[in-house]
């Protein structure tokens, strides 16, 4: 089994390798180094379009392939990137021949020719990882819809009550008129169907026997109908298969597909396996080294922070404030800055702080002003009011 799984990690490895290959040789060809000249026919630019879209297609399969049977987890994220990466440059081609033919169908017979691909090889595949790994989403919504319905249909039962409707003698004689006729009427029809039958035997029994040459006549009539029946039946379910009207009909799956398939759940398996010990090993080493090299990274973390501290000072001859939190706080320490540079965005800050403080300053003098001129208003009409009262 091991053996087994080498030589399969071995071929998807080698299926990866020539994917990526012929990604970046399209990748050249899309976004060549040399500055071309704009293409104004119409046809040319769709040949274009269409050819990198057979191109994408192909290696959006392939991907699709190695990310859904490797057990890899570092290589499966890595792979699921570039497949993301894909399918949405096949979205973009797609909407661009959309909006370049002003239709949704498009035409690939001669690319599909060079390509050498069939027209089954058109049809976008969904990924299987789209289902498969938000199966328990899908699974607990549901149970989560059955069970609201359920609920919904025991409330419908209990509330919804059946309204008895009364029936007239005369409605209901008429009724019971209907039914009996009825009644008669097909004991009738069988009567006069046996009587038919009876006489028919009479007559062929009384008849002579048919020739053998009308007999085969008869025979072959019977036959050959039955024959093109069954094959015009047969080529019209092909057709219907074809033109992708009627799903096609499931064969007995062969030994080596149920074995395939079989291979392909158990790698499902391991992959489930393997995602846990890797989720499971990333909390352990971080553990890991937060308890063994933790101790030694924040003396040295410390010590870079006291000779950022010197080198600050002197450079401008003074300690500098510790950067605040919405500045980055300890992590813009690290940033790979010389200490002019850091001189420098400290002046800055510097002069930002004195023009606030300017600012403020102009304000609360402003505010004084007014309150002024507010208190010799109020005295003078204080003054007016003195005298008034005098005079009087």
């Amino acid at each position: 089994l091991s053996q087994r799984a080498g030589a399969l990690n071995s071929s998807y490895g080698q299926m990866w390798n020539a994917a990526q290959g012929a990604l970046e040789d399209l990748l050249e060809d899309e976004y060549p180094t040399m500055q071309l000249h704009p293409q104004k026919d119409r046809l040319q630019v769709f040949q274009t379009l269409a050819t990198f879209y057979l191109r994408y297609l192909k290696i959006f399969r392939a991907l699709e392939e190695v990310y859904d049977q490797n057990v890899h987890p570092q290589k499966r994220r890595v792979v699921h990137q570039v497949l993301e990466g894909v399918m949405g440059r096949l979205v973009e081609l797609k909407n661009e021949m959309v909006e370049l033919e002003y239709s949704e169908f498009h035409y690939f017979d001669d690319i599909l020719q060079d390509f050498k691909m069939t027209p089954e090889d058109l049809e976008v595949p969904i990924p299987r990882y789209f289902v498969r790994e938000k199966m328990r989403a899908l699974k607990e919504r549901e149970k989560m819809l059955a069970h609201i319905l359920a609920k919904g249909g025991r409330q419908e039962t209990k509330t919804v009550s059946v309204p008895v409707q009364s029936m007239s003698v005369e409605r209901a004689v008429w009724l019971l008129q209907v039914s009996e006729r009825a009644r008669q009427g097909r004991l009738r029809a069988h009567f006069m169907k046996t009587i038919r039958q009876e006489e028919q035997r009479r007559l062929q029994g009384n008849s002579s026997m048919l020739d053998p040459n009308q007999a085969a006549t008869c025979i072959q009539k019977v036959w050959r109908g039955y024959r093109d029946r069954r094959r015009v039946n047969k080529d019209c379910l092909e057709e219907m298969i074809f033109l992708g009207m009627i799903p096609a009909q499931q064969t007995t799956p062969s030994p080596a597909q149920l074995h395939a398939q079989q291979v392909e759940s158990r790698r499902h398996c391991v992959q489930e396996e393997h995602e846990a010990e890797y989720q499971r090993a990333l909390v352990n080493i971080k553990e890991s080294v937060r308890s063994v090299d933790g101790p030694d990274i924040k003396e040295s973390l410390q010590e870079q922070i006291r000779q950022w501290f010197l080198e600050c000072r002197d450079a401008t001859g003074k300690f500098p404030d510790f950067p605040s939190p919405e500045d980055g706080g300890s992590a813009s320490i690290f940033a790979q800055k010389t200490p002019e540079q850091v001189a420098a965005e400290f002046a800055a800050k510097e002069e930002e702080r004195e023009k606030k403080k300017k600012s403020k300053g102009e304000k609360d003098k402003k505010g004084n002003d007014r309150k002024e001129k507010k208190k010799e208003k109020k005295g003078k009409m204080k003054g007016k009011k003195g005298k008034g009262d005098t005079e009087n």
